[in-house]
């Protein structure tokens, strides 16, 4: 197989595996570099029409990309009761998700239990869900995005809020699958123990 042929062929593929992610960032930023790998392709073998249109479709993603990362947006947590009906509908919706990132989760939440909608631009789009391991310590059972808002943007938000308001100076977690661990991390998360079993913690830095 000749190199150009193995260039149209990347191309296609980053686009193709673009149209299978849930986060909207990752798909315009693989979908923008399957379409410059895609426009080099056509431009090479002189099939200007596809060398432009991807061309066209990378500048979309830059635009859009760009717009994601500059627009404001507003966050603000709204605690419910553990028993609230919008709670128990957006678990049952969202189970298959949420059991695939957090296997170990209990769908009954305990009547001392912490919960919080995330609300972002004014949509319901995470949940955290927390019990108190002792006055200053919190134990995360839950802490879920829905698709398209996997960006980090919200456990930037909630996690000081929740430091700030209530007044706690630990936060443990389960670990989760890989991907709900690399999430972690990016929050700040480092490995620990709690109780002899391995979770992840973050502390407040004031």
């Amino acid at each position: 197989m000749e190199i150009i042929e193995i260039v149209g062929y990347a191309g296609s593929v980053l686009v193709a595996v673009s149209l299978m992610m849930s986060s909207i960032v990752r798909l315009r930023v693989i979908n923008l570099f399957g379409a410059l790998v895609f426009s080099t392709y056509g431009f090479i073998i002189g099939a200007l029409p596809v060398g432009f249109l991807n061309g066209f479709i990378a500048l979309v993603d830059i635009y859009y990309l760009i717009e994601i990362f500059t627009t404001k947006e507003y966050f603000r947590v709204l605690e419910v009761k553990h028993d609230s009906e919008y709670l128990k509908y957006f678990l049952k919706f969202h189970e298959k998700e949420i059991r695939k990132f957090i296997p170990t989760f209990s769908f009954e939440p305990g009547e001392g239990w912490l919960v919080l909608f995330i609300l972002r631009n004014s949509i319901p789009a995470g949940l955290v869900c927390a019990e108190y391991h002792d006055s200053e310590h919190l134990f995360l059972n839950l802490d879920f995005a829905i698709p398209g808002y996997r960006d980090f943007k919200m456990g930037k938000y909630v996690f000081p809020k929740i430091f700030e308001t209530h007044r706690v100076k630990k936060i443990y977690s389960e670990p989760g699958n890989k991907m709900h661990e690399q999430y972690l991390i990016k929050m700040g998360f480092v490995k620990s123990e709690l109780d002899g079993k391995p979770v992840y913690l973050l502390e407040s830095k004031k």
